[in-house]
């Protein structure tokens, strides 16, 4: 009683120094009875298209002893270099399973394609090219050797502006980023099994896991997300909830703590909200480390645990689990459940089959012996990357005609970011740098592990080089790099160009003849840290000294991330801006395309960039506990904004971004009309039009009449403009009690000079609904339901409602 009084006491001080109280009271204050308890979770049941999977996978287990049955939910050591191996069982015929980097292709290998990271992707706003761009990465994985592609991202989603994942993700809207992760799935599971992580709440990488050092020596704790039930639902739970409904395979869950309670064993968030709610059927696979009480985790819905420190764990042997069901403390049909629900994903995505390439087989990382050579890639995939790295770069500004260049006479060129890194080579003893996609970014091996511990602070550019995709677990392996120095070179070949060049001065001389200056600069970010600032000033004062000297200065941004441009957007000479993204491998061929109007541009921002860094307060960067207080070693970040993030966020702070959530300038002008708005009958089997889902069978991704339509939208989009270019017409509706805007459609069209186009855009219930605490349901409400179409979430150009 005395330690309890206590520990209100620290509550009520809020100041109260950790030598205040014991570990053993911080701890049951801290982490007890703040995520509700959802016990027993459910057996997986093999509904949908899951039902032949289940009942071969059923029918395996059964022939498995116990120890078996835990060998296949645990990770074990193997010659392979993938990033993960669970247990075979080799008298029915399981090999077990390879898990595998990363959401923007296979890491750490070579033989494969660097495709665009999720930013780029995100930033296409072209739901159709990430499902082809997912069948191309997973055949891939898949001639790998590989079972498991661990993507896509749709957490962290975008909280924290300065988050050093972000770039992983689609942007920062929940429906843009569930839509396009969807669509990444399908594709994926043409091949291999996709792992969409990292559930939940993991938005931003300060406090994630603290260092083994921290934990030993004072029992310090990863971040807490707290997060009130609508918030989850609305907002981080909603692309999980596409991602499911998709049939994706395996759900990664993170290092954080949700509501206090760690994600790998919070049974809210996984026997609740996953299993039950949203009814996945795939197995749940812990983050690399994030698993810390093996009964209570397996107890609270994880199935597959990987560690840091590889375990020599060969042959099956009696764990944790095992003695557990022995002495009746874990439950037979949860282990059972585990096992299943791991092998039913390998059945489903046919993994059985005679002609699967053997688990591993093109993981082998010797690079300095003698090994086979195994290419994964193939050529019918090469104008698909290329279109995607076309798609996600972004004009934001283009003034006195400077684009598209027009056969320049003399063009200068600027900038640490236009030339290929140095090296692109795995042997020798910087293989950890191509390893973790640091090539350009000036970190050595030691500084890289200590980025990815959270123990150094990143750079805020890579200057040593082009920047195709962020580092860490994320980053891929380019087969070859074209990088802008290289297309411009190309270019002027073909054209009789002058090429002048400095990408080494801060302030460089400039010629006065030249008809173009094009300054090219990167914004850098990896896993393990969050980012520095929102703007490198080196970079800044780059762009500033050529604007001085040259009247026609174009600027090129590879951003891994929001990049604020507030020091020189607005100074008269630099006339065109392009946030370029993270490419992949087909970085400079698609920006000369562009540059030189072979392609329009098309892609939309997918998130918001404001003018100043505070516009973004108090979400600008990660939350860090006050020093000497209580929550040093539990440190907490309160989602008190609710669902008001990014654009949100703005509007409901009457904030004016510089460049708003979906803007995006093309080479041509369209014009909208012909707006139509209908409601229809919520059928399910009879009429029904109440304002709670009726009851319905449990399916992928929730009930299924979450997902009936309820309304549709349409209008006409005509190119008035002389070039070819492809309009994103976005709809945003205002839900009565809920943020004034919210995306629920898009659609990506190319048009042609004088054509017009008609778009369609169906709503479900869900699209329409709130989540009630109260009723723990989606509900839709009474009264005027605002539509915005247009071509960003402030560029509305046809507005209407429509009245429940």
């Amino acid at each position: 009683m005395l330690a309890l009084v206590h520990i209100l006491l620290l509550s009520l001080a809020g100041i109260a120094t950790a030598q205040n109280a014991s570990k053993a009271d911080l701890e049951r204050f801290w982490s007890y009875g703040r995520s509700p308890p959802v016990y027993p979770g459910p057996s997986g049941a093999g509904i949908g298209n899951w039902t032949d999977a289940y009942n071969r996978a059923r029918e395996m287990v059964s022939r498995m002893t116990n120890e078996e049955k835990e060998h296949v939910t645990n990770q074990v050591a193997d010659p392979n270099s993938c990033a993960g191996n669970s247990g075979g069982v080799e008298s029915v015929g399981f090999p077990g399973l390879c898990l595998h980097d990363g959401p923007a292709g296979v890491r750490g290998v070579d033989g494969v394609s660097a495709f665009p990271a999720g930013i780029h992707i995100g930033a296409s706003w072209n739901a159709p090219l990430a499902k082809e761009i997912g069948g191309y990465m997973g055949a891939e994985f898949r001639r790998k050797g590989v079972n498991v592609a661990l993507g896509p991202v749709v957490g962290p989603l975008g909280r924290v502006a300065r988050g050093g994942r972000n770039w992983e993700g689609f942007g920062a809207d929940p429906y843009l980023s569930g839509a396009m992760a969807a669509e990444t799935i399908r594709g994926l599971q043409r091949s291999v099994i996709a792992c969409v992580k990292h559930f939940i709440g993991n938005e931003q990488e300060t406090d994630r896991n603290p260092s083994q050092l921290d934990f030993v020596m004072s029992g310090k704790q990863s971040v807490s997300s707290n997060i009130d039930d609508k918030t989850m639902h609305e907002l981080y739970l909603w692309p999980f909830q596409d991602a499911v409904r998709a049939g994706v395979g395996s759900v990664m869950c993170s290092y954080n703590r949700v509501n206090n309670s760690y994600g790998c064993q919070n049974s809210k968030m996984l026997n609740g909200l996953l299993k039950l709610e949203l009814g996945f059927q795939g197995f749940v696979v812990s983050d690399w480390g994030a698993e810390h009480s093996r009964l209570a985790s397996a107890s609270a819905g994880l199935d597959m645990v990987m560690n840091v420190m590889l375990p020599n764990i060969t042959t099956p042997t009696g764990g944790a689990l095992v003695q557990a069901v022995n002495n009746g403390s874990f439950a037979q049909w949860r282990l059972d459940d585990m096992a299943t629900r791991i092998v039913a994903s390998w059945f489903r995505i046919g993994m059985d089959a005679p002609n699967n390439p053997t688990k591993g087989v093109g993981m082998n990382q010797a690079f300095n012996r003698p090994r086979p050579f195994i290419n994964a890639r193939d050529q019918a995939s090469k104008q698909a990357i290329l279109q995607a790295a076309y798609e996600g770069h972004v004009l934001v500004k283009n003034v006195k005609r400077a684009l598209p260049l027009r056969t320049p006479t003399l063009l200068s060129l600027f900038g640490y970011d236009a030339t290929a890194p140095v090296k692109n080579n795995p042997s020798g003893p910087n293989d950890m740098i191509w390893n973790l996609g640091l090539q350009s970014s000036g970190i050595g091996s030691i500084d890289g592990l200590f980025l990815l511990f959270g123990l150094t602070n990143p750079p805020g550019a890579a200057k040593k080089g082009t920047l195709i995709g962020g580092g860490g677990s994320g980053a891929n392996s380019p087969p070859y790099i074209s990088a802008p120095y290289d297309a411009f070179q190309q270019k002027a070949y073909e054209d009789g160009t002058t090429l002048l060049w400095d990408f080494e001065s801060l302030d460089p001389a400039v010629e006065a003849a030249s008809d173009a200056c094009v300054v090219m600069i990167n914004e850098f970010a990896l896993e393990g840290a969050d980012r520095p600032s929102l703007a490198d000033g080196w970079s800044d004062r780059l762009v500033m000294n050529v604007a001085e000297k040259c009247n026609n200065t174009v600027v090129v941004i590879h951003n891994a991330g929001i990049r604020l441009v507030d020091a020189w957007i607005g100074h008269p000479n630099v006339t065109a801006v392009i946030y370029a993204h993270l490419p992949g491998q087909d970085s400079g061929r698609a920006l000369i395309d562009i540059l030189y109007g072979k392609v329009s541009p098309s892609g939309r921002l997918p998130y918001t960039v404001a003018k100043m860094d505070f516009d973004y307060s108090p979400l600008l960067q990660p939350d860090t506990p006050p020093p000497n207080t209580n929550m040093t070693l539990y440190p907490q970040s309160t989602f008190s904004e609710g669902v008001n993030i990014d654009y949100r966020h703005f509007l409901t702070h009457n904030k004016t971004p510089r460049f708003e959530f979906g803007y995006g300038l093309t080479y041509s002008r369209f014009e909208y009309s012909g707006l139509q708005t209908a409601m229809l009958s919520f059928v399910v089997n009879t009429i029904n039009d109440s304002f709670v889902p009726p009851r319905s069978p449990t399916a992928e991704g929730g009930p299924a009449a979450l997902w009936d339509r309820v309304a549709t939208v349409d209008c006409r989009v005509r190119n008035v403009g002389a070039v070819t270019a492809a309009e994103v017409v976005q709809l945003y509706i205002g839900i009565p009690n809920a943020p004034k805007r919210q995306l629920r459609g898009f659609v990506k069209r190319e048009l042609q000079p004088g054509q017009t186009g008609s778009f369609h855009f169906e709503l479900t219930r869900r699209d329409l609904s709130v989540w009630s605490p109260k009723l723990q349901n989606w509900v839709l409400q009474q009264g005027l339901y605002n539509v915005y179409v247009g071509a960003s979430v402030l560029d509305v150009r046809l507005q209407g409602a429509f009245e429940i």
